[in-house]
């Protein structure tokens, strides 16, 4: 059965988060809110956490998963990033956009895409889950909480444990969430690339 976790969205308790945080460090997969719905979460070196992820969504490696991190500096350590790109991350973060990058050697190969060797990066506004991530002191792989079958994420708490109670083992709720996933922003090629247009304007980035 999950643990739950009911924080405020604005101002969560610390304790409440730590406890999450530590489900995190023993292996598990946590549903965690964010300013674009709710994701699955997990640690990045955890070769089981990644596979119990990949099969509650039902995706397989070709798939990108994203890393959640703390702020920019986190991020262009996981990935290499040009001046170029740097300047288009941070017009986009902290906030709703992912961004797909090369992946760099921190990055385990079994998460990062298997033939383009690309990783989906983003650094998120949500309050409680950036807490959740400097409390775990690295990024979290996620994915957007979307159940298999379905087309649209998980935005309520209670339904995300009606479904999900035995495949996870902790639920963060900080309330609904928008029920948009991120915009996805491919800048591996040779030009920026919206590859999802979600709930980032990528008019606010100049695309």
């Amino acid at each position: 059965m999950a643990q739950y976790f009911s924080v405020h969205p604005d101002n969560p308790q610390p304790r409440l988060l730590k406890q999450a945080a530590a489900l995190l460090s023993q292996g598990g997969v946590l549903a965690v809110p964010t300013d674009s719905s709710y994701a699955l979460a997990c640690q990045l070196d955890d070769k089981a956490a990644v596979e119990a992820l990949r099969r509650i969504r039902q995706i397989d490696d070709k798939r990108h998963l994203t890393l959640l991190c703390r702020d920019l500096s986190e991020l262009a350590s996981y990935a290499r990033v040009d001046n170029a790109q740097y300047r288009l991350l941070k017009l986009g973060t902290p906030g709703p956009f992912t961004f797909i990058l090369e992946a760099s050697k921190e990055v385990p190969r079994r998460v990062s895409h298997p033939q383009r060797k690309t990783i989906g990066l983003r650094v998120p506004g949500h309050r409680a889950l950036r807490e959740l991530i400097e409390l775990h002191g690295a990024p979290l792989l996620s994915t957007t909480l979307i159940l298999p079958g379905e087309n649209d994420p998980l935005n309520d708490p209670q339904a995300i444990r009606d479904h999900l109670e035995r495949q996870i083992v902790g639920l963060i709720d900080a309330g609904a969430c928008p029920s948009a996933p991120t915009t996805v922003i491919d800048l591996s090629g040779d030009a920026p690339q919206v590859l999802r247009q979600g709930r980032g304007d990528p008019g606010a980035l100049g695309l």
